[in-house]
């Protein structure tokens, strides 16, 4: 049963008191660093905060791109840094931790407000035991990414562009002339590997290299976009038939170690609702997430968490293990 500790006057009112969080230096990933284990003891987190700092000629998407960290993604991480001159030795947070969405655990789940594909490998008769996450782009609001189960029909390697009329009809009222058919190649914005939805006209695909730097963005048509080295890793993984999950999640929760974290991202500019509406339904999840289980939650880093959103998991509740799980200090200077 949830005990509601905090009413929701003094929850609108505090400020925050607290934060759990894992910290550590990083360094820039390498083929296997978007690959977690899955928990094995009901835990819903992944991976780890890091820190590294900025070098003279880094931008913030340079950093993002190191990473394999979308361009929202780091900027919200670290709303106080310059997302152009970072400056010299400037430290700048990786958001390398993650709740894992609320969606079948197997196959492909894209949350599109975090604009996060995370991977789940199967083999035959097992369940997952890893889960693989990268970050992408989603559709503009006029070309909004649809949502629901669908699954991998198709998989095509350095794909021909042929783009349709609405398309063509759009970059001609900018004086930009699209031809019928764009063919493979480093310019064409498939980059050199797609996946198709069954949804008609959606795919997961790369991106060609004038665009590679606009991941973790709503700039798409509704495609789903990746980075060139992301997709061309997680290309031959992923089979014909793979089932694909597009789920709106801008609020996760997730347990680890006895205490509830929450992470949040911003609602997309469809679905824009008032703190008040986002505070509602924040309570309904962790009613949901709690069911069964006693827990007080810390109001101030709630209200903290949904105002100011970081995309960052924060723990909104006390232990409820006699002792939480040590935290490792941040190492280096």
């Amino acid at each position: 049963m949830l005990r509601k500790t905090v009413e929701l006057a003094r929850i609108k009112k505090r400020m925050p008191a607290w934060l759990g969080l894992v910290f550590m230096l990083a360094t820039p990933l390498n083929s296997t660093a978007e690959v977690f284990p899955l928990p094995t003891d009901g835990s819903d987190l992944i991976g780890e905060i890091q820190y590294t700092k900025a070098k003279h000629e880094d931008t913030l998407i340079d950093i993002a791109r190191d990473f394999s960290v979308g361009q929202d993604e780091i900027v919200m991480a670290n709303p106080t840094v310059d997302r152009w001159l970072p400056g010299d030795g400037k430290e700048v947070l990786i958001p390398r931790q993650f709740i894992l969405p609320d969606a079948p655990r197997s196959g492909i789940v894209i949350n599109i407000p975090e604009m996060r594909l995370y991977y789940y490998p199967v083999q035959p008769k097992a369940k997952a035991t890893q889960v693989i996450t990268y970050p992408v782009s989603i559709g503009r609001m006029d070309w909004r990414t649809p949502l629901g189960a669908t699954k991998v029909a198709q998989k095509v390697k350095d794909p021909v562009w042929r783009p349709p009329e609405s398309i063509k009809q759009e970059h001609a009222r900018d004086g930009d002339i699209l031809p019928d058919v764009v063919p493979a190649g480093p310019l064409n914005p498939l980059g050199r590997f797609a996946m198709r939805l069954g949804v008609p006209g959606y795919l997961i695909h790369g991106t060609g290299v004038d665009k590679a730097y606009g991941i973790g963005m709503r700039v798409t048509h509704g495609c789903i976009r990746m980075y060139p080295e992301d997709i061309e890793r997680l290309y031959p993984l992923v089979k014909v038939g793979t089932p694909v999950h597009l789920v709106n999640q801008p609020v996760k929760l997730g347990w680890k170690a006895g205490t509830l974290y929450m992470e949040v991202h911003q609602p997309l500019d469809e679905d824009r609702m008032s703190y008040e509406q986002l505070l509602d339904s924040a309570m309904e999840l962790i009613e949901k997430k709690t069911k069964g289980r006693e827990v007080t939650v810390d109001g101030a880093t709630l209200r903290q968490a949904l105002q100011q959103p970081t995309g960052i998991p924060v723990a909104i509740s006390k232990p409820s293990e006699p002792f939480p799980e040590p935290i490792q200090s941040l190492g280096g200077t």
